[in-house]
């Protein structure tokens, strides 16, 4: 059975400028949208220009793709399906900060697309809110596929051999972890150096953005002169978010504010309803070698008296001393942040903790080790435990059922899909200009006899 390929058409900008001197004309009707030329041409060099690959002829498969949104898009019009303008408004912040980030500043931007960034960004909002809108549309249409285990296991038992998933090896792993203490006077040196800072931008001497791209230790946002795009509280640590919300004089710069990444001062840029664009810059304790050797002597205490006493299991160890908030409550249980599975493949570990659990045994406490913690980006002393351990096999019903069940229901959701548009097809009104109608579709019906 064929599958949907909605190519996600104008997601990234349409390159206009290099269709300027196309003549325009109307190639498809559907309903009562047309289909132009230039929009063909532009997402033809938009793929050619990413190196993007296109099925077959880009002349039949793009107006193609085109067309099929243009159905979803109408009938989501038919059931009012909206989506909220905040949600359309942070994705397109979040990826005109991801271009200029990429590019190097707004005004590059606006050179590297020939547009300014109010074009850029009206443009982007129309083609993100039709791509939120159509996920939307299939979801409703695919939200009562719901098989039953009797259904799965018949759909499992047709399955060819060939057919049959490999699930590679995976491994649930509880983790115990804290950060090394940090010297009272190296964490002076931190404040020192940041009230430094504040000194010379409150005295006018030096740019807040330029420190912040010499000396922040975010160095994401350092590369943007510390600025953090337009977010809303809730997208920020609580501490960080308190002090950013209550800034009013974009000449000033805030107090000293301790999250768990380190020390900041912000800068207030603009606010907008209720979200707010700042600067920042983030320092952190540095810590020395000795600091790290004493975390891991007292990690290796606590991994010996796990091991020689009774009275105290590695779960509740961690209840005791894990500074980690995301695994403390949950037994220290790793959480798979591209899956929200406690189940991983090796390469999706920090790669500190695959290289500590792969000759490991269930069951087994890994010596104490340094690793980087990938959400604060900062040095901490851990250890782990295997739970479970699963090799390398094909998919069954009784390990992978699940995997199995999603199987399942992304070939019934593709097979809906597709026969809706089949009958979409019947229901709507289609023309093709005689000069564009010579192509092999994916879905013949758009040529009424």
């Amino acid at each position: 059975m064929k599958t949907v390929k909605l190519c996600v058409i104008g997601l990234l900008l349409s390159m206009s400028a290099l269709a300027d001197n196309i003549i325009d004309e109307v190639i498809w009707i559907v309903g009562d949208e047309a289909i132009l030329r230039s929009e063909v041409e532009e997402e033809r060099m938009r793929a050619q220009y990413e190196g993007q690959q296109i099925t077959g002829d880009p002349y039949c498969y793009i107006p193609e793709q085109i067309a099929i949104q243009k159905l979803f898009l109408h009938q989501a019009e038919l059931d009012s399906i909206e989506v909220s303008e905040s949600s359309v408004s942070h994705q397109v912040d979040m990826r005109m900060d991801y271009y200029i980030s990429q590019i190097g500043s707004k005004e590059k931007m606006e050179e590297y697309f020939r547009k300014t960034a109010s074009e850029i960004r009206e443009e982007m909002m129309g083609n993100i809110r039709n791509q939120m809108i159509i996920q939307q549309m299939q979801s409703k249409l695919t939200e009562n596929i719901k098989p039953t285990p009797a259904e799965i296991r018949r759909f499992y038992a047709t399955l060819p051999g060939d057919s049959i998933p490999v699930i590679p090896a995976q491994v649930e792993v509880q983790i115990l972890s804290f950060e090394p203490i940090v010297p009272p006077e190296e964490t002076e040196r931190v404040k020192s150096q940041l009230r430094e800072f504040t000194d010379r931008v409150m005295s006018g001497k030096t740019d807040f953005g330029m420190l912040a791209r010499l000396y922040s230790e975010d160095t994401e946002s350092a590369k943007r002169g510390g600025e953090l795009g337009f977010v809303g509280k809730g997208q920020l640590v609580t501490e960080f978010a308190d002090v950013a919300f209550n800034l009013n004089d974009p000449k000033r710069v805030s107090r000293i504010v301790q999250t768990e990444y380190g020390y900041h001062i912000i800068q207030l840029i603009e606010k907008k309803g209720d979200r707010i664009n700042c600067r920042h810059i983030l320092l952190r304790p540095r810590i020395s070698a000795t600091d790290k050797i004493k975390s891991l002597e007292k990690l290796d205490s606590i991994r010996t008296l796990i091991q020689d006493s009774a009275s105290l299991s590695f779960e509740q160890a961690v209840i005791k001393f894990s500074q980690d908030k995301n695994t403390a409550l949950n037994a220290g249980l790793m959480t798979n942040m591209n899956t929200g599975s406690s189940k991983f493949e090796f390469q999706d570990l920090p790669p500190e903790v695959a290289k500590q659990i792969y000759t490991m045994k269930e069951g087994e406490i890994s010596q104490p080790f340094i690793m980087m913690d990938p959400l604060k980006n900062k040095e901490v002393c851990a250890i782990v435990k295997l739970k479970t351990k699963t090799d390398v096999h094909k998919a069954n019903l009784i390990d992978d059922f699940q995997v199995i069940k999603s199987l399942l229901e992304q070939r019934l959701a593709s097979e809906h899909i597709h026969n809706w548009i089949l009958k979409k097809q019947k229901d709507t009104y289609i023309h093709i200009d005689d000069n564009w109608k010579g192509c092999d579709f994916e879905y013949p019906g758009w040529i009424h006899d």
